[in-house]
């Protein structure tokens, strides 16, 4: 085993990681592991050329690689910082020894005070929607054609249907357009878009691509390359009705629908899983149910817009940072945080309130779109906060502060909901 302890291993190199590692090193930690499995830090970003990032974090209109420069850049100078690329990492225990392997320095094990997962996460297939037909070439996920057309230079097709309106589907619309390919049509099975309405209007409607609502895929047709699919009409129960069946002509089909956080190894460590975020449990600093392992960005709940990642990921390096030199504050109660009426997921799923209190930051999620809505958080019957808000939608995340005034003495189970105004 690698002798050296580490105050803190970081388990993935996107920018919930460095984000994560440049907050512990502004708190103190003195030895910091960052490991990356791709050839180089940045995560995802590296593939997402269009701009858009950074408003909220950096204060300017970044593109992806710029925003993982800018995360890389506050981080690559400082001596407290060890990054190791192109590493597996296969398995990290409860007693936070890292199992990892390089083609340069072989199996690793490594020993942490503290563990940060952020892992982020991956796209749904099309085995998992269990679209009928053959396996003909032409099928991707909107992230791996992404892939394809923005760092390997290739065009997956010319005739395009997207699945799915997440916003990798809707920038791929644009995207595909953009290089000279026809988007016959984005399907979607919801009666709502599931993308930001900035990628909608900029995405969409700008290049006057067609969006069926309520419509999903019944067949794939094409036996050794794609050759068309026939789409059709959706009930409130997301069913085909029969007779609205319809052929669209196109090579290729792109899937967005859905990502899913990469907690293969939160599973191995025995962490309790949220069966809606499909991500770790965990309190105000990011702290999971087993102490001194940390997560944070998309390996906990999937996240919009990549600034509200970095902000999470500050909050884990920071407080990781605090637990690995001791110096962490004692907790007096353990509230639960629940999410009622409208409300879909909300993160954290507990508080481990200290005796002086704290602020703390909610990041939620509404079950559909609504206008002229109240969000209410409640202590009991004690109104922490209440907020007016004319519209909420599910694809967009919702993050409000309760001031560390109200917090305090707050140990009854906290609720937090949103209804529509009479």
């Amino acid at each position: 085993m690698n002798e050296q302890i580490y105050d803190i291993i970081i388990v993935g190199g996107g920018p919930a990681g460095l984000s994560a590692a440049y907050s512990a090193c502004l708190h103190g930690a003195k030895k910091i592991l960052i490991l990356e499995r791709d050839r180089e830090v940045g995560g995802i970003l590296q593939q997402c050329i269009h701009n858009g990032f950074g408003l909220h974090h950096f204060k300017e209109e970044l593109t992806g690689p710029g925003y993982a420069q800018r995360c890389y850049d506050l981080i690559k100078d400082r001596s407290e910082v060890t990054i190791l690329v192109d590493t597996m990492v296969l398995q990290v225990s409860a007693e936070k020894i890292v199992t990892a392997v390089s083609p340069t320095e072989g199996v690793l094990h490594i020993k942490g005070k503290t563990i940060i997962l952020t892992m982020g996460c991956r796209e749904r297939t099309r085995g998992a929607i269990r679209i009928p037909g053959y396996r003909p070439a032409g099928v991707f996920t909107a992230g791996a054609a992404q892939r394809m057309v923005n760092m390997e230079g290739y065009l997956p097709g010319k005739k395009i249907v997207i699945l799915g309106s997440g916003d990798i589907g809707l920038i791929m619309a644009r995207r595909m357009s953009l290089e000279g390919c026809k988007v016959q049509a984005v399907l979607e099975i919801c009666p709502f878009s599931n993308g930001l309405t900035r990628n909608m209007v900029q995405c969409l409607y700008d290049y006057d691509i067609p969006l069926y609502l309520s419509h999903t895929i019944t067949a794939i047709h094409g036996k050794d390359r794609v050759a068309g699919i026939t789409a059709a009409k959706v009930d409130e129960h997301m069913k085909p009705i029969a007779g609205t069946e319809f052929d669209i002509d196109c090579d290729t089909l792109l899937l967005s629908v859905g990502l899913i956080p990469e907690n293969e190894l939160s599973r191995g460590l025995g962490l309790t899983l949220h069966p809606l975020t499909n991500g770790p449990i965990v309190d105000q600093h990011r702290e999971t149910d087993i102490p001194g392992i940390f997560a944070a960005g998309n390996v906990v709940h999937v996240h919009d817009l990549v600034d509200f990642v970095s902000e999470e990921a500050e909050i884990a390096g920071k407080y990781a940072a605090l637990k690995a030199r001791e110096s962490e504050r004692q907790v007096v109660a353990d509230v639960a945080v629940s999410a009622v009426d409208e409300v879909r997921t909300c993160v954290p799923q507990h508080i481990r309130a200290t005796a002086d209190g704290e602020m703390i930051r909610l990041f939620m999620r509404v079950r559909k779109p609504m206008k002229n809505v109240r969000l209410s958080v409640k202590s009991g019957d004690t109104v922490l906060l209440t907020k007016p808000l004319q519209v909420a939608k599910p694809s967009e995340m919702i993050a409000v502060n309760i001031p560390a005034s109200k917090a305090r003495g707050q140990h009854r189970e906290w609720t937090v909901s949103v209804k529509e105004e009479a």
